[in-house]
């Protein structure tokens, strides 16, 4: 076994060089003969992988049975990954508890919304309000990081893992109803309070204690949204104590070692900028051939970026986890290959792997982990691709992560993202508001802001994230897609703040009740822009409102408000149901969408907005995406054809030239 550190060479924040990027993989030790482990992490730092991610789901491993601990094959296999050259991120091993576990307190399981117990047999099978399951996570991530909180091969830690995954934030147990009821009486204080909030006069729906309060699933009608979202807020609150809880004890045997999460694309079903609060670094999932078929493009988009992925998709949530991350972000699992969990799971275009990854370095990434080393040849995930194929042969992606690792070495080392002059707004409350009340079933709030992003990516501009909390200062334009319940707080710091913000539709249509404002929406905008929303519809797909804007009319579908103003109106509905109505007002600070702008409405909106807030920006890039690092340059083409890449004349490329084939980087500096 390992010497302590002294304090003399206590770690610092992982180890890592600032501005570089480095690369890594996720390896199952318990899960390959012992006689593969040498050659593994030879291999590993051969490919030129600095760091290895194990432990997440060896919890039946480590403890096989209720406290008899096996401990020696794991030290044996941090022994060897990290005599090899391999810096260990050690996951908590939570999220899969074991059998003997679960048979022992089968109130730990999670219940779904029709009331179904959600049993033993796959990953993240507990309930994050089961007072059973956080004693059991408590004494099993002490007892790991008793054992390995100094061990000089440790150097970062990873709590449990994905939270969200398969729909696991929002439990139904009689554990959660316990939860629920004591966190309202935290909440509210009275009975009466919360009676009012939630409208109780409303359909007979009084209360006369906390503990007649059910938990809002498998009701006759919808619940009252302020039952819904308060039941929302209250799940991404369990999702943050149980988090801090490990963050907690792993800072106080492991001192020195950053912890992170891996966090997932695209979910919304808790609060990720206060579970940020309590890690030193965000790490994400990246899967863009999932995250494509399932995601938001049209049936002929994805054809076309079929082996290529949303060429927005992956910046967004980049972006997004950079901000929870508080600037330090990480990649703990990305796709090396075809996936086995969407609808349908097609290979990446050769070249994709290697694309992605000077992708997540472009916009903030300081460590890219791929998921995983070796595929298995057993199990739910045969079909998901590793770095290595199940008899240990070379695949695709370990080809493309060697080029990026000989590419880097030409790159110079410290440079940082810088921020950007725009910021984007992402709430997590207003996404539970629109989830409680979407007015319509094609209303999807993250499609919306997804497409915002889209918008402004392809002009050529960074982009940053914000929450209400965030610093607001050195932003020329804040866009707020979707800020259902603003804060009269921030509304004041961006008044005052001298950026420009654009806002979309239902914009403080909300209170922190979830009741429409008493001198109606928008609520605290109205310090903003005089105007009064006095009715809204929710369109179907096959109904278009013609928007004049300029001098072209645009067709927009699925969401029209009634606006009253005294502001200068920028565009106007053209139906025949109330024409000239206002459908884009502003003034010289703020502006506001009663729409849903789509396609070219939405490119133009975009590009007047920052011309406006005086961001400078390019003509639409099509397939091509840009973004800087420090005096970085990057450029990457989605498309299936050549493009030339706006460089300045002076400029030096250190990967890739100016004319850029589908598939492939560029990589410069300019002066």
């Amino acid at each position: 076994m390992h010497k302590p550190l002294t304090k003399q060479n206590r770690f610092d924040l992982g180890r890592q060089d600032a501005g570089m990027l480095e690369l890594g993989v996720c390896y199952y030790p318990e899960q390959w003969p012992r006689g593969k482990w040498d050659e593994d992490a030879r291999r590993m730092v051969e490919l030129g992988l600095a760091w290895v991610r194990i432990g997440e789901f060896a919890w039946s491993h480590i403890e096989p049975q209720s406290g008899a601990f096996q401990w020696e094959w794991m030290d044996e296999a941090i022994e060897v990954l990290g005599c090899a050259g391999l810096k260990v991120i050690l996951g908590t091993p939570t999220a899969a508890p074991p059998k003997w576990l679960v048979d022992r307190y089968p109130d730990v399981l999670p219940v779904d919304e029709r009331g179904t117990v959600r049993k033993f047999g796959a990953r993240r099978h507990y309930c994050f309000s089961s007072r059973r399951y956080r004693v059991e996570a408590a004494r099993i991530t002490e007892a790991m990081v008793r054992r390995y909180g100094e061990n000089p091969f440790v150097h970062a830690w990873q709590t449990d893992n994905e939270y969200g995954d398969h729909d696991t934030i929002h439990s139904y147990s009689d554990e959660a109803l316990r939860a629920f009821r004591e966190w309202l009486a935290a909440r509210y204080g009275t009975i009466e309070e919360m009676n009012h909030a939630w409208g109780a006069a409303f359909w007979s729906m009084h209360y006369n204690t906390f503990d007649e309060v059910d938990l809002p699933n498998n009701l006759v009608e919808e619940p009252s949204p302020t039952h819904l979202v308060d039941y929302f807020r209250f799940s991404s609150d369990q999702v943050k104590s149980f988090n801090k809880a490990q963050v907690d004890l792993i800072r106080q045997h492991s001192t020195g070692r950053p912890v992170t999460h891996n966090f997932m694309s695209q979910n919304t079903d808790f609060d990720h900028y206060k579970v940020g609060e309590d890690i030193d670094i965000a790490s994400w999932d990246v899967y863009p051939m999932g995250g494509l078929i399932n995601g938001r493009l049209s049936d002929e988009e994805k054809a076309r970026y079929l082996r290529v992925g949303d060429p927005d998709q992956t910046a967004f949530n980049h972006d997004l986890y950079r901000a929870v991350g508080r600037g330090r972000v990480w990649v703990m699992e990305h796709q090396p290959g075809p996936v086995n969990w969407a609808s349908h799971n097609q290979s990446p275009a050769d070249g994709m792997v290697r694309l992605w990854t000077w992708l997540a370095y472009a916009h903030g990434v300081d460590m890219v982990s791929y998921f995983r080393w070796r595929q298995a040849p057993f199990a739910q995930e045969q079909f998901h691709a590793g770095l290595l194929l199940p008899n240990s042969e070379v695949d695709q992606g370990y080809l493309e992560v060697a080029q990026v690792a000989e590419e880097m070495a030409r790159l110079p080392k410290g440079e940082v993202r810088e921020k950007a002059s725009v910021a984007i707004m992402l709430d997590y409350e207003s996404r539970f508001a629109t989830r409680a009340l979407p007015q319509g079933r094609g209303y999807a709030a993250s499609s919306i802001a997804l497409d915002w992003y889209s918008a402004i990516a392809r002009l050529g501009v960074d982009v940053d994230f914000i929450g209400q909390h965030s610093d607001l200062s050195g932003y020329k334009l804040v866009l707020a897609p979707d800020l259902v319940i603003p804060d009269v707080d921030f509304i004041a710091r961006l008044k005052a703040s001298g950026a420009k913000a654009l806002f979309g539709p239902r914009s403080g249509s909300k209170t922190r009740d979830m009741h429409i404002p008493a001198d109606l929406p928008p609520g605290p905008l109205a310090a903003l822009l005089d105007f009064r929303v006095t009715r809204v519809e929710s369109l179907p797909d096959f109904h278009n409102e013609p928007v004049l804007y300029g001098n072209t009319s645009h067709p927009v579908t699925g969401w029209r408000e009634r606006i009253r103003t005294t502001e200068p109106v920028l565009a106007t509905f053209e139906s025949e149901h109330r024409p000239g109505s206002p459908a884009v007002i502003g003034n010289e600070r703020a502006r506001y969408v009663g729409t849903l702008p789509r396609s070219e409405f939405l490119s133009k909106l975009m590009g007047d907005t920052l011309g406006w807030a005086g961001v400078k920006n390019l003509p639409d890039l099509g397939d091509l995406r840009l973004a800087r690092r420090g005096k970085l340059h990057f450029a990457f083409n989605y498309g299936n054809a050549a493009a030339s890449v706006p460089a300045a004349t002076d400029a030096t490329f250190l990967v890739g030239t100016r004319e850029l084939a589908p598939v492939d980087v560029a990589i410069w500096m300019e002066g």
